[in-house]
């Protein structure tokens, strides 16, 4: 029997409650099955998914062609770890360096572990590169930043509910506020500055968008410095912005990519740095890896995904929906609604408190409604569909929004 089918969101709820640790704050919706834009709850309501789950789920929920290639592969070989060779990775390697314009890719499992990576390729490529004194070296990165959780990344956060309480923290970090060319260009005057690693939309501080030119001129200014431009398009990339990647609004190549989430469809963890042989290479055989990093099921996935983006054309439909998403918002006239702005469909509101009523509320009336969004920062709300979304889905999901927010009188 499935159990899931007859008993109720509260039971699950209950169950993490007991046993889980307490470390997210979920909606009280239980989620069992999805497709497409859609997901549905453990007592058969369902809903359009606005997260999708932190924006891996840009091709939508349970994909068909992701699903074959993840079946297919699953009967033949799933883990051969790192200590051979298997018939998926190059193939993945060659498809995905020719995508993107690479030299060479380094696979990974989580973004944060990508993330990882990039930060250790830069400090090697200071070493054996650049001539910065041993131990030395330092990387800049942005006030608001989300790059992951792992105790190297938190301590680069400033925002405490990720550090606070996880000291001590990894030396050799430069912190500048967030679109800030004068304190980009400040930071660089020191030769030990190894790279500098921005979003380039900061997604969980709440879809903040720099301005036009922000990207393309402080690539500039690390050209000049001769300082590696690192982009973290784990969120904003594969096609969730309306481009391949956020950095190609400016035509920006970074030095290195740092790619997760959507590039498994969200079947499974996995994630993959990019860059040219001069800085790949730079880690050699013993020094950096992960038993489950290019494991040949992820490879399968992890091509199928991208196949999907580009064969779907999901970055011209992510563009245009999110034109109109942003037109229609901004039609809303609520005194909680303050302000709406994205690109592409990775978008955000922000929600001024009213009678007692937050951003949370908001989602919770959403939910009720059949649509599914999360707060962040207390005040902003994420709206992030899959990229499969059709104009019909899309304005009944804006009537969803309107009607849920003008309920607050």
């Amino acid at each position: 029997m499935n159990t899931s089918s007859v008993l109720s969101n509260q039971y699950f709820i209950e169950l993490e409650e007991k046993y889980g640790a307490h470390n997210y704050h979920p909606l009280p919706v239980v989620l069992s099955k999805g497709k497409g834009v859609f997901v549905w709850d453990a007592e058969g309501k369902r809903y359009y998914d606005f997260l999708s789950a932190y924006s891996a789920l840009n091709q939508g929920h349970c994909h068909p062609h992701i699903v074959k290639a993840l079946t297919s592969q699953l009967e033949k070989l799933t883990l051969t770890s790192r200590a051979f060779y298997n018939d998926q990775l190059g193939e993945f390697e060659k498809y995905i360096t020719e995508l993107f314009g690479y030299d060479k890719m380094l696979p990974m499992n989580s973004g944060a572990e990508a993330v990882e990576t990039a930060i250790k390729l830069c400090r090697k490529w200071a070493y054996q590169v650049k001539g910065v004194p041993r131990n030395q070296a330092k990387i800049i990165f942005c006030e608001g930043n989300f790059h992951g959780r792992t105790i190297s990344i938190v301590s680069a956060s400033t925002d405490p509910t990720a550090s606070a309480g996880y000291g001590p923290f990894t030396p050799g970090y430069t912190i500048i506020p967030y679109n800030d060319l004068a304190a980009l260009e400040a930071a660089l005057e020191d030769p030990a500055i190894a790279g500098f690693i921005v979003e380039p939309i900061q997604g969980e501080a709440g879809v903040v968008v720099p301005d036009d030119g922000y990207l393309s001129k402080a690539f500039a200014l690390c050209k000049e410095r001769n300082v590696l431009f690192i982009a973290d398009e784990i969120q904003t990339g594969l096609a969730r912005t309306g481009k391949m990647l956020a950095c190609d609004y400016e035509n920006v190549h970074p030095d290195i990519l740092i790619l997760g989430k959507a590039l498994s469809g969200g079947m499974m963890p996995v994630s993959a740095v990019l860059a040219n042989d001069e800085i790949m290479l730079t880690i050699k055989p013993g020094e950096h890896g992960s038993t489950y990093g290019g494991n040949p099921l992820a490879c399968a996935v992890g091509m199928a995904s991208l196949q999907v983006i580009e064969q779907e054309n999901l970055s011209e439909n992510a563009s245009h929906m999110g034109e109109i998403l942003r037109s229609e918002l901004n039609t809303i006239n609520h005194e909680m609604l303050t302000l709406v702005r994205g690109k592409g469909l990775l978008n955000a509101i922000v929600i001024k408190p009213h009678k007692g009523k937050d951003a949370w509320d908001v989602c919770m009336k959403l939910a009720e409604n059949g649509l599914l969004a999360k707060p962040t920062h207390g005040d902003i709300i994420r709206f992030a569909p899959p990229l499969v979304i059709n104009e019909e889905q899309l304005y009944e999901c804006i009537g969803i929004i309107k009607k849920s927010i003008e309920s607050f009188i």
